[in-house]
């Protein structure tokens, strides 16, 4: 029995409104919700009206209604056990508190959102959705590998309730990835997601699906292809949906508005007019949440540097990499002084406590970090799967930051971040254990998978062009692997020792004389 099951009255009118919203039609939707909170007396219809209207007010950027259009809808959900509700209410509340800037609040609602959508028994679509915008607000807050999970879960759950793979694509979840990327300085790897984002939409395309593809996402694809050919690359034109095409999609979706905006930018470097897509550029008024408050200042850096104004290029670049920066230190802010004193509850301070554990990222790479890697093998081991553990130290490193100084050698540590993370298998786990060493772990893997991870690993970081950002100073990795022993009552001294095993295979490679 699905959600909508248990609600006996507006059904149809619930239900026409769900299908407005999802394909960006958020007025509409709106309009007719109101409608049922009028005509309504069902707690049940009335509860599932709000959090649908609290949707609706986020699609069309009504930022001023936020907090009242959450507390109506909080009230509403309150006395209902059902947790597809609370899951659903929770994941748009983070999305709104984001787009209000209260990340406290926002990683509050992030626990309870996932606890709550975990909790539900009997899944269906609506269950799915809520999956779906709980994906969303770990993308908006920069927590890729959370927000590539959510959105896994809700299309694992859609195609069993015959919703189609296109309509949870959600390319805007990799394209905030990439755009994060090249806002830190690794372009190229900017580069490479945006290229698999535009491989997924040629494969739809191939495969006569396009027209399933929701509004929202077709102006993800249109601004994921504008931002390839800004950083001057060709793309192969797909017919009748080129990238001025795709960013008119969206409809009355803010974050679309916000993409044509921004693409219409981009377009305009990509086809050699710089000095339009600055005018641009102080023009436009777009929301910092939708692609992270760097991307205007990053494409003013790109447009400046084509009109040949290299100085001015310069400032706005390190412009964009402090207002970068700048999140990575809210984010630690927010885990550092603030979730447990401001959650009241003793129940939520405990969940709030373990999901902490469990998120904390390195402030510099983004990478998980030591806390959350030993949490992570130590759950692995204890189910019994068999588990390979990879040490990766970097070569030259000392070198990087003696020659050119410790910001670069944080540049250089976040690109190689980057490269390792890009190279994994689906389901690998990569953190930064301390300094320039990085820990990858393979579940299900045995010696031979190792070597291959090996070998993509120290090819990717070979092939990268080290000399553009620390020039005259190599930079390479040394990788050593061990598979952890079975889990058991001496699983705490298997797990040491494949580390130290690890640990010497990696001294090893270091010591072999390198071929060029």
């Amino acid at each position: 029995m699905g959600w909508l099951d248990r609600v006996e009255d507006q059904v149809d009118a619930l239900t026409k409104a769900r299908a407005l919203q999802e394909v960006s039609r958020s007025t509409e939707a709106y309009g007719l919700l109101e409608q049922v909170l009028r005509a309504t007396r069902d707690p049940h219809a009335r509860a599932d009206a709000l959090v649908q209207r609290l949707s609706a007010l986020i699609n069309l950027g009504r930022t001023a209604e936020y907090t009242r259009a959450i507390e109506e809808a909080s009230a509403a959900v309150r006395d209902l056990a059902e947790p597809y509700l609370h899951g659903h209410l929770n994941a748009l509340a983070a999305l709104a508190a984001h787009h209000q800037g209260a990340l406290d609040r926002c990683v509050t609602h992030l626990v309870k959102a996932a606890r709550a959508l975990g909790a539900v028994e009997e899944a269906d679509r609506d269950t799915a959705w809520g999956w779906h915008d709980l994906a969303m607000a770990y993308s908006y807050l920069s927590f890729h590998g959370y927000a590539l999970g959510a959105i896994e879960r809700a299309r694992q759950l859609g195609t069993a309730a015959g919703i189609p793979e296109e309509t949870f694509a959600a390319p805007g979840i990799r394209l905030r990835n990439a755009v994060a990327l090249d806002h830190t300085g690794d372009s190229d790897g900017c580069l490479r997601v945006l290229r698999d984002v535009g491989g997924d939409l040629g494969r739809f395309v191939t495969a006569g699906r396009a027209d399933r593809l929701r509004p929202s996402s077709l102006a993800a694809y249109g601004y994921a292809a504008a931002r390839r050919c800004a950083l001057g690359d060709d793309i192969d034109p797909v017919p009748g949906l080129d990238p001025a095409r795709l960013l008119g999609y969206g409809a009355d979706s803010a974050r679309a508005r916000d993409m044509r905006q921004l693409g219409q930018v981009c377009l305009a470097i990509a086809s050699g007019r710089p000095i339009e897509a600055v005018t641009r550029l102080d023009t436009i008024q777009v929301s910092a949440e939708t692609l992270g408050a760097a991307e205007p200042a990053r494409l003013r850096s790109m447009a400046l540097g084509r009109a040949g104004d290299h100085a001015a290029a310069h400032r706005a670049d390190r412009l964009a990499f402090r207002l970068a920066a700048q999140r990575h230190d809210r984010l630690r802010d927010v885990y550092i002084d603030g979730i447990a004193a401001r959650i009241d509850h003793e129940e939520m301070r405990r969940e709030a406590a373990r999901f902490e554990g469990e998120a904390l990222t390195d402030p510099l790479t983004g990478l998980p970090n030591r806390r959350r890697l030993e949490r992570y093998i130590a759950a692995v081991v204890a189910r019994g799967e068999r588990v390979v553990i990879g040490v990766c130290d970097l070569d030259g490193f000392k070198a990087v930051n003696t020659r050119h100084g410790h910001h670069s050698g944080d540049l250089v540590l976040q690109r190689v971040a980057g490269v390792i993370n890009r190279v994994m298998r689906r389901g690998d786990f990569v953190a930064r254990y301390g300094g320039d060493e990085f820990v990858v772990v393979l579940p299900e893997a045995g010696m031979t998978e190792a070597a291959e991870v090996a070998r993509r690993i120290d090819a990717a970081v070979r092939t990268e062009d080290w000399e553009s950002l620390v020039p005259g100073t190599p930079v390479g990795v040394s990788i050593g692997f061990a598979e952890v022993g079975a889990g058991g009552p001496g699983q705490r001294d298997a797990l040491g020792a494949a580390f130290e095993a690890a640990d010497r295979e990696m001294l090893r490679a270091k010591a072999r004389p390198r071929t060029a």
